[in-house]
């Protein structure tokens, strides 16, 4: 099939025209005969193996058979009629297909000696073998059995395609007739060493056959393959973006020296774990290659990430560079310059803080610092990226919850001094399908083990009528000196929801512990009152803190060692993760407490059921994956993550590796795909992603 027919609009298909294609386009996106060829089944019922009608058995399992139509009867009844259609089978045996509802339009599909094929469950009433509102199908019209002895496709639907007759019936006449007449003509993308070195189903025959299957082996192999070339093309372009950064040439840094092993041998009061120093090892390794570095640091809340950020800072000033530090929010920047001048001072260095709420001459004065390469390490919001801030010499950049950041504004710190190393972290752990999605241009270092020290956080579910003894142990915790968060999903009360707010619940908590201190922080506060409220909740001067979830991520309180979470069925399963990572912070024991309605979904359930069960966050993470599916995870659908057709990131794990591999191969062999065996791969590519672009997850 030649490439224009492909881009050829779907309207002018035999049996779509103008009216359907507007609804195709509309409701699913199919505008060209490529999207027609890719509007993949969302289920199929195998009608392969035929009942006949005498050996018909009750039971769950829905059955085919096939006979003749020998009456056609609208009953009365006391309340409504019924169609009742007696079939006899073509080796003998009768049995009943009984309607109640649309009775007339389906009595209108049969007519006696019609030779059908109905689908259904089957059950017995006195001496007869029923189904009932049966799927039926008329096998004496013109034309293939498209509905019976066969794996059959059903598509997605909705009322505004029934209502221009694209139902699955349809869509499959319209997809058969398509492969009738142009079907040979479609051309192979894969070149011949991806195609043998990976087992793959040539392409034309995977787009019948996971339209028109004739076992289910087939089948299998058709969307093996369509799995594929779909992830193949996304790491494709991730491979070539990867390619280009490689061609990037950054700061060239020299071996650890003076201050990276002060640092880590006698500064810090432990040891790296082992994940610690792998990871600090990959980016060692980065950094002298003389090629910009670009990798992403993730591990879980309090697995040390930042340890190894400021052992890589001073790595780059063993090197003569500086680094900058970028936080999402003024009082993470705080509290991150705090950290650095423990870990620096006594290394006789002064990190420096620029955030937009210091006076004139603290700024100035850390300006000055910055732009003489007097100090090592700026830390700051997004105000480092403004023009005013000049580094004397720019090696490394260190990107907290890089996630919270635009592309843009990461994009303009790369721009800062001679193309300085990129270090993105993120406490929110990614399952490795997304990550290679996602981030995979980047090189990824993962921290997956725990300080030694750390105790796991004891996770309770609780419903409401043992709001009780909750507040009996939270005053257990206040009284040993403890502090404790109490999170709420919302502000003010709804009168739609029935949900209490942070304001009443904080004024409750004070009516219920009158010798404890009860503070308020939520989002509709200004930041200052923000950030006053959380540094006096730092400083022990607040016991309580009622918070909407503007704490999710960040702020460090050794002694806060109770997260009670109010209508927890209503949190996401990262969300309540990132909640229970605010406690656990020292060597006591911590608990998160998560309240919860008995009236909760499915999803609900699953979520507070994973949370009770484990404190990892990447398994945290996958099972968060399989609830959501990748679209919503994560915010994805707003990162530019493209839609994923037929392959599923929650379990199609094996193939993405496989085509990760071929896409990473093909860049290596080909970097710019101009060899002839790529022409056709080179075309598609182009067309579907080059040209557009992914846009997410990138820097630079």
């Amino acid at each position: 099939m030649s490439e224009d027919f492909l881009q050829q609009d779907v309207r002018y298909v035999k049996g779509v025209g103008e009216k359907r294609a507007d609804v195709w386009a509309e409701q699913h996106g199919v505008r060209t005969v490529h999207d027609l060829l890719r509007f993949y089944p969302r289920r199929y019922l195998d009608r392969t193996t035929v009942t006949p009608v005498r050996q018909l058995q009750e039971g769950p399992d829905s059955v085919t058979v096939v006979g003749t139509v020998r009456s056609v009867n609208v009953v009365p009844g006391n309340n409504q009629k019924r169609l009742e259609i007696i079939l006899e089978g073509e080796q003998g045996g009768r049995m009943k297909g009984t309607w109640f509802q649309g009775v007339w339009w389906v009595r209108k599909a049969f007519d006696e000696g019609d030779r059908v094929a109905f689908h259904g469950t089957v059950e017995k009433y006195g001496r007869w073998h029923s189904m009932t509102h049966p799927d039926f199908d008329r096998l004496n019209d013109e034309g293939p059995l498209l509905d019976t002895g066969r794996i059959v496709p059903l598509y997605p639907g909705g009322e505004a395609m029934s209502n221009v007759g694209l139902t699955s019936r349809t869509v499959r006449r319209v997809l058969y007739d398509l492969f009738k007449e142009h079907g040979l003509k479609l051309t192979e993308t894969m070149p011949d060493w991806i195609m043998d070195g990976y087992d793959l189903m040539e392409g034309r025959v995977a787009l019948r056959a996971i339209h028109f299957p004739k076992t289910q082996q087939e089948l299998s192999r058709a969307r093996r393959r369509l799995k594929f070339e779909e992830l193949f093309f996304i790491q494709l372009l991730l491979a070539q973006m990867h390619e280009q950064q490689e061609e990037v040439a950054g700061p060239a840094f020299d071996d650890p020296g003076a201050y990276t092993r002060e640092f880590v041998r006698e500064v810090l009061p432990f040891e790296l774990t082992g994940a610690q120093t792998r990871a600090l090892r990959e980016i060692i390794g980065d950094v002298q290659t003389g090629t910009q570095m670009n990798r992403l640091l993730q591990g879980d809340v309090g697995s040390g990430k930042t340890v190894v950020a400021v052992a890589a800072m001073m790595h780059a000033y063993d090197s003569g560079y500086q680094s900058a530090f970028m936080a999402p929010t003024e009082i993470l920047a705080e509290q991150h310059h705090a950290n650095l001048q423990d870990y620096l001072q006594p290394l006789g260095l002064e990190p420096r803080l620029l955030i937009g709420s210091q006076t004139k001459a603290e700024r100035e004065a850390a300006l000055q610092a910055v732009r003489s390469g007097a100090s090592p390490v700026a830390v700051g919001t997004h105000a480092l990226i403004q023009d005013e801030v000049a580094f004397d010499r720019l090696g490394l950049a260190v990107v907290d919850e890089q996630h919270r950041f635009g592309v843009a504004q990461r994009a303009e710190m790369f721009e800062k001094g001679e193309r300085p190393h990129m270090l993105l972290m993120t406490a929110t752990p990614i399952p490795r399908s997304l990550a290679l999605t996602l981030y995979g241009d980047l090189d990824v270092s993962k921290i997956d083990e725990m300080p030694p020290g750390r105790k796991p956080v004891e996770t309770r579910l609780r419903a409401e009528k043992r709001r009780g003894e909750v507040y009996a142990f939270l005053n257990d915790r206040l009284e040993q000196g403890e502090q404790a968060f109490v999170v709420y999903p919302l502000v003010e009360e709804s009168e739609k929801m029935d949900l209490k707010d942070a304001e009443s619940g904080a004024q409750e908590l004070q009516e219920k512990f009158p010798d404890y201190t009860v503070g308020l922080v939520h989002g509709q506060l200004s930041a200052d009152d923000k950030d006053a409220t959380m540094r006096r909740f730092k400083e022990g001067d607040i016991d309580l803190l009622v918070a909407t979830t503007v704490i999710e991520v960040g702020v460090d309180v050794p002694n806060a060692t109770v997260m009670l979470v109010e209508h927890a069925e209503r949190f996401g399963l990262s969300q309540l993760h990132q909640l229970r990572g605010r406690v656990g912070r020292s060597d006591q024991q911590s608990y998160c407490v998560l309240m919860a309605s008995y009236k909760r979904s499915q999803e609900a359930k699953q979520r507070l059921e994973a949370m009770a069960r484990t404190n990892d966050g990447f398994e945290i993470s996958e099972t968060d994956l399989q609830i959501r599916g990748a679209g919503d995870f994560f915010g994805t659908r707003q990162s530019g993550m493209p839609d994923l057709k037929i392959a599923d990131l929650t379990e199609d794990d094996e193939i993405l590796e496989v085509a990760r591999e071929a896409a990473f191969a093909l860049i290596e062999k080909d970097p710019h795909l101009r060899a002839d065996e790529h022409e056709r791969l080179r075309r598609r590519y182009q067309e579907d992603y080059a040209e557009h672009g992914l846009g997410f997850a990138r820097v630079g």
